[in-house]
């Protein structure tokens, strides 16, 4: 499986439009080779290098398996509640320095049936055996 965008390379800066200092909003995504047998994708966008911890800005699942192009401030499937406090997406906002940001997608054999206010850790504990293939795609930004 395959996450690519067509706004940034791996491991290159996430253009401006896409974080806090533009619109916030989301970049387009193109997701491709899912396996036969997948019945949804979730969603996951996060910064390892803040410096509370891994910091959430995008939570996401039941996307379609089917979906080949999340596009440009688009959201897809269930949205779930970012380390913003808020559903849907919340673009890169670093305090100081470059940071990393980790968009990771996961192809699981089931539908998930969970509540909005879901985070990250209740995403990954439900598909957590659910797995079928995963793909990463990392942007980087600095203010």
């Amino acid at each position: 499986m395959k996450l690519a965008s067509s706004a940034f390379q791996e491991g290159a800066s996430i253009p401006n439009e896409f974080t806090c200092d533009g619109q916030d909003i989301s970049p387009p995504l193109r997701i491709s080779d899912v396996p036969k047998g997948a019945k949804s994708l979730a969603l996951i966008m996060d910064d390892p290098d803040a410096p509370v911890g891994t910091f959430v800005h995008w939570v996401a699942w039941n996307m379609p398996p089917t979906t080949t192009e999340i596009q440009k401030d688009h959201a897809v499937g269930m949205q779930g509640t970012t380390g913003f406090g808020k559903q849907g997406y919340g673009g890169p906002c670093p305090p100081s320095g470059r940071h990393r940001y980790f968009f990771k997608l996961y192809a699981l054999d089931t539908e998930l049936n969970l509540p909005a206010e879901t985070g990250k850790n209740g995403l990954e504990k439900a598909f957590k055996g659910h797995i079928l293939a995963q793909a990463q795609l990392i942007g980087t930004y600095q203010r």
